[in-house]
């Protein structure tokens, strides 16, 4: 079993105990939905599971690890960088790339070492 067939596993698990505690209190259509989403899933994971395209069930379980990967890093990154109280964070416009700056320097600007673009900013 690999990380997206764990985490499909987790995701029907949470939807399985979603219909379990709301089977009392909804009825009708939105009951359903959980319905729907329970089986759709069952029937993901038991096809990936006894799937013999190897090859496509890794390409698609690396892609999955990937997208993780950076969803989990950019949560690090902005917990580090809220933490850290000597110096101010600015995202160039262009590129995306975060740019340091020390705390404290009045206005300056900023060139971005990756585009060279420019700037303004007050720390």
């Amino acid at each position: 079993m690999d990380q997206l067939n764990r985490a499909l596993l987790v995701a029907y698990l949470v939807v399985w105990m979603l219909r379990v505690l709301t089977a009392a209190s909804i009825h009708g259509p939105f009951y359903r939905v959980w319905d729907v989403l329970e089986w759709v899933l069952f029937i993901l994971i038991m096809f990936r599971m006894f799937s013999k395209n190897l090859y496509r069930r890794r390409e698609e379980n690396q892609k999955w690890v990937n997208w993780w990967w950076k969803v989990k890093s950019a949560g690090a990154g902005a917990r580090a960088r809220h933490a850290d109280k000597d110096h101010k964070y600015f995202t160039c416009k262009n590129c995306k790339a975060i740019c340091r700056v020390p705390v404290g320097k009045g206005k300056i600007i900023i060139t971005c070492p990756k585009c060279g673009a420019q700037i303004h900013a007050k720390t």
